[in-house]
This record gives structure tokens, C-alpha cells and sequence, in this order.
């Protein structure tokens, strides 16, 4: 179930090997994009765009816009 969590809960997360997914056009993602995350267009977010993504671990999906 989708909730908004807080820098430091991203981070205990992330130690705990969740997966971070950046949902910005591939283009912004590849000018600037957190450590580690991967890129998965919000317009893709769905059962075929998603299947790469383990299954089991949780899933942390963020927007980085600077506007």
C-alpha cells in the first residue's frame, strides 16, 4: 500500500535492501538521479514495466523535480 515516508525511513529502508525507483522521464533521470535508484517512467508503472523489480523486497518510488 502506497504511504509517504521521510528521508530517514528511506534510509533505514534502503539498509534493509528495498528499491528505489525513480518515476521521472529516462531523460531527467539520466541528468541527475539518487544512488542506486533505477528508472521507470511514471507511464510505466505497471505489471510489464515493473517485472524486474524483486518481488519480495519493498519498493520506494520517488519523483527528484527541482521546479
Amino acid at each position: 500500500m502506497p504511504r509517504e515516508i521521510r528521508r530517514d525511513e528511506v534510509r533505514r529502508l534502503l539498509d534493509r535492501g528495498a528499491q528505489l525507483v525513480e518515476v521521472l522521464p529516462a531523460d531527467e533521470f539520466k541528468e541527475d538521479h539518487l544512488s542506486g535508484a533505477v528508472s521507470i517512467p511514471l507511464r510505466h508503472i505497471d505489471a510489464e514495466g515493473t517485472k524486474h523489480l524483486d518481488q519480495d523486497r519493498p519498493v520506494i518510488v520517488y519523483c527528484w523535480d527541482t521546479e
